[in-house]
């Protein structure tokens, strides 16, 4: 379950709740009762784990071409030899 911040324009109080993603917005304020208590936008926090493209692909950035311009590297074609 995802954990979504709250703040009250009228009292400021700002928390945290534990809530599905098909509840519906807190209406009211849990310290002062008003109403003015919104859903505040914030960035999501993951990790990815594994073996995945992530991992393989974009974990330690982008390696430069070799030197002479050819992708192989590896001599393994006539053109890197």
């Amino acid at each position: 379950m995802p954990i979504y911040e709250y703040r009250c324009d009228a009292c400021g109080v700002a928390k945290e709740h534990l809530q599905k993603m098909s509840d519906a917005p807190i209406a009211a304020c849990p310290e002062c009762g008003s109403h003015d208590y919104r859903k505040q936008l914030s960035a999501a926090g993951f990790q990815l784990k594994g073996s995945g493209w992530y991992a393989t692909d974009f974990k330690n950035g982008s390696s430069p071409a070799p030197a002479g311009g050819h992708s192989c590297g590896t001599g393994g074609c006539g053109s890197c030899s």
